[in-house]
């Protein structure tokens, strides 16, 4: 298999599901202003869709859509799912509401937009995690692993403190949680992310050690 991302967009989720089922894959990275990747082949050679992620299979079948991608990842790889009658409509479920819903309320962040606009959109952002953060049920929002949709929803979160959008204090811990695995970590490091690494685990010695003096 073959992934292509871009740096910190919804395809980190596929990236970080990839490695915490352990499969052997390849990855490239996309410049999604060119529609360059990394070696300097033509990404709309790969997909006329122009945006990320896109997984190729090893039938060289091409998978696009992140909802898609993530769905299939977690039909080949239960430990990525939940289990149950309901389990991977639960998923879905999961998955739309982050896609349509939050995903998608971040973009007055990345265009022209005014500072009502972002205000906005950062209050409609906190409304629908809050919404999201009522069906958690454990460490993670299905139980006590995380699934696929955790990993998108990680993905939201960082974006959420990258634009100073305001978050549940039970989302908080469960992005600290999800940047502590070291399949979140490997990936993030493959993706230049370091400093956001460091950025949680920062946060995270400052609250424990907030709690020990406070």
């Amino acid at each position: 298999m073959k992934l292509y991302y871009s740096p910190l967009a919804c395809s980190l989720a596929d990236h970080i599901a990839l490695l915490e089922a352990g499969v052997p894959f390849e990855r490239e990275s996309v410049n999604l202003k060119t529609k360059r990747t990394a070696s300097g082949a033509d990404f709309n050679a790969v997909t006329r869709k122009g945006y990320v992620p896109a997984l190729v299979l090893d039938s060289g079948e091409i998978l696009t859509e992140n909802i898609a991608v993530l769905d299939w990842l977690a039909t080949e790889y239960p430990t990525l799912g939940i289990p149950g009658n309901l389990g991977r409509t639960r998923v879905l479920e999961a998955l739309v509401f982050i896609s349509t819903e939050v995903h998608r309320s971040f973009k007055p962040m990345w265009h022209a937009s005014s500072e009502t606009q972002k205000a906005q959109a950062k209050a409609t952002i906190s409304k629908l995690l809050d919404i999201l953060s009522e069906r958690l049920a454990g460490n993670y929002l299905f139980g006590a692993t995380p699934s696929v949709a955790d990993f998108y929803l990680f993905v939201m979160l960082l974006w959420a403190e990258r634009y100073d959008v305001g978050i549940p204090a039970p989302f908080v811990a469960l992005r600290r949680r999800m940047a502590s695995r070291p399949a979140v970590q490997a990936a993030m490091r493959q993706e230049g992310l370091i400093s956001l690494i460091d950025s949680e685990a920062n946060a995270h010695t400052r609250e424990e050690r907030d709690h020990v003096t406070g």
